[in-house]
């Protein structure tokens, strides 16, 4: 008896006072001091040696064997449990337990025969034999014969709703498909309740007790149950009206995905009526496993349908919008075979679930409701690629620009609707299965690291989702005010002249609020994920201090790179598109960043110049450009004549359509400019928009050649006049050859460089 004290007290004080035990003691039934539970006194708190020995010694013997039993088999069972929840004995129950769920139901096989029969055995002698067979028949006419009456009644009722009329597939919308479709639905599934329930209605006053059950599984399980899925199955394929047909399948798939999808919900109602009538008549539910068999059976069916018609599987998958991407094309390939592996993971999660003993969770059928949930994916993306066809505002403007935005814009749409999608499918298939932090916790994983994880995830998903929608929301503008601007980078001619009008101010900033939008996103939502599952973000804090202070003490040029392009942009110097010069580098604003430009000369070369570097900048793209033009005619031309030619020309291209809106103010005649040895020069010049004086200078001189022509007037030619000392002779010598060359050459040396600086001018 001490040594029982003695172990009672260390038992009490060194092992079960860390939280092992509670402030009373619990009793199971059963245990050897059960009969005393109620005499047994409260343990005191807090518990100490000293208060331990008191205690022992004011129990007797037999009180004192029954704590120290009690409390040995608390710790032994909650050893066990936490043994059972070590990732060992997961390894074992996802491995060989699960196996062994798949072995027992084959060597209880003979069993499950005797037992069914002893079930409906059972059953018949409930109902009395042969002649209660006939009159459970007999009762279930007249039930089910009430409810068909009533649902016949109120579809003549509605008779003109579940028929849908015929419709041109070009002209019908979205909204008037799910309207009329919805209106079908509805019709069919309140006929089926009504059905139902007047069955049920009926039943209830007439059926005797021993029958009602019986009568009531066959009505719900294998006749409404497969009719409501059926309906739903003619909401998605309409396999009778093509033209309102929302899933991308043929009538042929159609109407094979509707009949089977009617006997794939006769098979859930039948293996849950069926387990239900064996519980009901004496057959426990594990004692034969018969739900493996009927599971494996509707394994076996969904993977032979998605076998037999994945070429339909792809089609649904991939939808009926021609703008696919590569991803999209590669998900709806694999759809099929994905669907196929889910329904095998699944049921192998059943015997895990079933190796560990636990039927309960099994009950509200998880599996079924996740392979339901699954099989309807395309139907939910088809929903979010048809929603966001159908309601995305429309392309505003014109062009190239307009057109990818437009495109981009539902990208973007879709993609945040399939976020949005894919958390509710995880969310409701963890509900399926009963997951959540806190049955997490029970598993052995912890509280708060499973709370962590949902959170993380969380956070990530809204992270995104302000991600996309950033993107999305300065992409539409971006889009808008370069159409609205009339820039178009990607029709800009390579090697062109240059000088054309750039982008709006606007368009030339929202790339880099773009981009800094992004980089702030990810850098807040990934340092607030981290800290919320525990890492500890102050040292990355730290590190992103210590290199701003490198960066201001060590990079001083890169800070006044990026405080120049600030007010560079700040003062509108520079837009993208626009032809400036940069200290005699010439070319077209290409891109911009936080701390360079580019600019791309009209010959091909890019020169990227730092902000820092910039002295001054001169812009030939803002707002307007005059060029002028030099015609050079003989002496005896008349100024007038040609004022009147250069006059007529200009009002010609002014009223070109291909001119339309270009002239600021037509090309018109400015008189002599000078005379020189060759003849007179004569300017003309005009006021375009930026980028369409080349162009216009193009034609100007066609119709200027042209009209000279007509009327008589030549240009001026440079002549060469070369005096040799003896011109009576008929043949030249090396000599006069020699000085006719010399004075040619040096008279072409001394005009190329007036007209190299004068395209230069004019560039």
């Amino acid at each position: 008896m001490v040594v029982l004290r003695f172990l009672a007290a260390c038992l009490l004080v060194l092992g079960l006072s860390t939280g092992a035990i509670h402030a009373q003691v619990p009793f199971t039934p059963g245990s050897t001091a059960a009969a005393d539970a109620e005499t047994m006194p409260e343990l005191p708190v807090p518990l100490t040696t000293e208060s331990a020995n008191a205690l022992i010694s004011r129990l007797s013997d037999s009180e004192v064997r029954a704590l120290l039993l009690d409390q040995l088999n608390t710790q032994a069972t909650e050893t066990q449990a936490n043994e059972g929840n070590s990732t060992e004995d997961f390894l074992y129950h996802a491995t060989e337990g699960a196996w062994q769920s798949v072995v027992v139901p084959m060597q209880r096989l003979p069993d499950l025969f005797s037992a069914q029969s002893r079930a409906f055995s059972n059953f018949y002698q409930t109902i009395g034999g042969g002649s209660g067979l006939f009159v459970l028949l007999g009762y279930m006419v007249i039930v089910f014969g009430v409810g068909a009456v009533a649902e016949v009644l109120f579809r003549r009722l509605t008779r003109n709703w579940h028929v849908l009329p015929p419709a041109d597939p070009e002209n019908i919308t979205l909204r008037e498909t799910v309207q009329l479709l919805t209106q079908r639905l509805t019709t069919q599934v309140i006929a089926v309740v009504i059905f139902v329930l007047g069955s049920r209605t009926t039943g209830a006053f007439i059926l005797p007790e021993n029958l009602f059950p019986t009568v009531q599984l066959i009505g719900i399980y294998l006749i409404g149950f497969p009719r409501f899925m059926l309906a739903i199955g003619f909401f998605f394929f309409a396999p009778m009206n093509p033209e309102y047909r929302l899933l991308n399948v043929t009538t042929p798939i159609a109407r094979a995905f509707c009949f089977h999808q009617f006997w794939l919900a006769f098979l859930l109602g039948f293996s849950n009526a069926i387990l239900i009538f064996n519980a009901n008549n004496g057959v426990p539910l594990g004692e034969t496993r018969l739900g493996f068999w009927l599971n494996l059976a509707l394994i076996v069916y969904l993977i032979v349908i998605f076998w037999r018609y994945r070429g339909g599987g792809v089609s649904m998958m991939r939808g009926a919008d021609p703008d696919v991407t590569p991803m999209e094309e590669r998900a709806a390939q694999l759809y099929p075979y994905a669907n196929i592996a889910i329904f095998i993971t699944v049921w192998w999660v059943i015997n895990i679930v079933v190796s560990y003993g636990n039927f309960e969770l099994l009950a509200s059928a998880p599996h079924y409701k996740t392979m339901l949930l699954l099989m309807f994916a395309p139907a939910m993306d088809t929903a979010i690629r048809g929603l966001v066809r159908h309601l995305t505002p429309a392309m505003k403007g014109d062009g190239p620009i307009a057109e990818r935005a437009y495109r981009s814009s539902k990208r973007a749409y879709i993609r945040i609707g399939r976020v949005v999608i894919f958390a509710v499918v995880v969310l409701s298939i963890a509900n399926f299965w009963g997951m959540s932090p806190t049955s997490i916790a029970a598993a052995g994983v912890g509280a708060r690291f499973a709370a962590n994880a949902i959170e993380f995830l969380i956070i990530m998903s809204i992270g995104y989702l302000l991600y996309e929608a950033a993107s999305l929301l300065i992409n539409r503008k971006l889009a808008a005010e370069q159409t609205a601007s009339g820039y178009f980078p990607d029709e800009q001619e390579v090697g062109g002249d240059g000088g054309g009008a750039g982008g709006s101010r606007l368009s030339t900033v929202l790339p880099l609020i773009l981009l800094v939008t992004r980089a702030f996103i990810v850098t807040l939502f990934l340092l607030l994920g981290l800290s919320n599952i525990g890492v500890d973000t102050t040292p990355l804090l730290a590190g992103a201090s210590i290199v701003g202070l490198a960066i201001g003490f060590g990079a001083q040029k890169l800070v006044t790179d990026v405080v120049s392009g600030i007010f560079f942009l700040v003062d509108d110097a520079f837009r993208v598109g626009e032809y400036v010069t940069v200290d005699g580098t010439m070319g077209t604003v290409e891109k911009i960043s936080i701390r360079s430009m580019q600019l791309r000369h009209h010959k091909g070369p890019v020169h990227t110049i730092p902000y820092g570097e910039i002295p001054k900048i001169t812009n030939f793209s803002r707002d307007w450009v005059i060029m002028k033009l030099r015609f050079t005619v003989p002496f005896d031309s008349d100024p007038i004549k040609i004022k009147k030619i250069f006059k007529k020309i200009g009002q010609e291209l002014i009223e070109a359509p291909e001119f339309e809106g270009d002239f600021l103010q037509p090309f018109k005649s400015q008189g002599v400019l000078e005379i020189d040895d060759v003849g007179m020069v004569i300017r003309g010049k005009f006021m375009a928009k930026p980028g369409k004086q080349f162009m216009i200078r193009k034609e100007i001189f066609n119709r200027v050649n042209k009209e000279f022509a007509e009327n008589g007037i030549e240009f001026a030619r440079r002549e060469v006049r070369v005096a040799l000392p003896s011109m009576d002779r008929s043949e030249l010598t090396e000599e006069d050859k020699q000085a006719i060359s010399a004075a040619a050459t040096q008279a072409v040396q001394d005009v190329v460089p007036e007209d190299v600086a004068a395209k230069d001018n004019q560039q």
